[in-house]
Formats: C-alpha cells, structure tokens, sequence
C-alpha cells in the first residue's frame, strides 16, 4: 500500500480562514450599522462601500447582515452583488486550498 500522506501548509490556510471571517464579519456589521442609522434618518453607509466590502470577500456576511436586520432587502441588486461575489469567494477559496494541499 501507498503511504496515503496529506500535507496542508497551515500558515496560509489560517491566514485565508481569518482574512474571510474578518471581511464578513466587517460587512454584516457594516449592515447593522446602516440599518440603525436609516432607522434614525442619519448619515448612511454608501452602497459603493457596501459593495466594494462584498467584493472583497464579504459576501456571506453581507447575505446574513441583509437577512438577519431585513435591510436592504427589496433591493435585487445588493442580492445579486452579495450572492455572486459569495460564489466566486468560495470557488477562489477551493482554488487555492488545492494550492495548499499535497498529496
């Protein structure tokens, strides 16, 4: 039999793991921020930001900020934005986890 040895360079997987949990966690709050400050008719976060923020990896924390407060929700394009910068995250994410891991 083989020796069936996996090698996982953990550096940057952990650097990966907390650069996505950082960026939703920013963009979730980010909704919650906005939410309380339309709720009280003041200075809002621009939608530039809030995309921008998806695209930089923070499109699951953008969903569940979108879903968790019900903001922003009647618009289909935070949706879309937030579901395909989602999609390309994870697929960006399995890339370069293939990347990381030997066989």
């Amino acid at each position: 039999m083989q020796d069936m040895t996996v090698s996982i360079r953990t550096l940057p997987l952990l650097v990966m793991i907390g650069y996505y949990l950082l960026t939703n966690l920013v963009l979730f709050c980010a909704m919650w921020l906005d939410k309380r400050r339309a709720e009280k008719n003041k200075w809002r976060i621009q939608e530039s930001t809030l995309f921008l923020l998806a695209v930089l990896g923070g499109g699951i924390g953008g969903l569940i900020g979108m879903f968790r407060f019900r903001h922003k929700t009647k618009h289909i394009s935070f949706l879309l934005v937030y579901t395909l910068t989602t999609i390309l995250h994870i697929a960006l994410f399995i890339f370069l986890l293939g990347k990381l891991v030997t066989f």
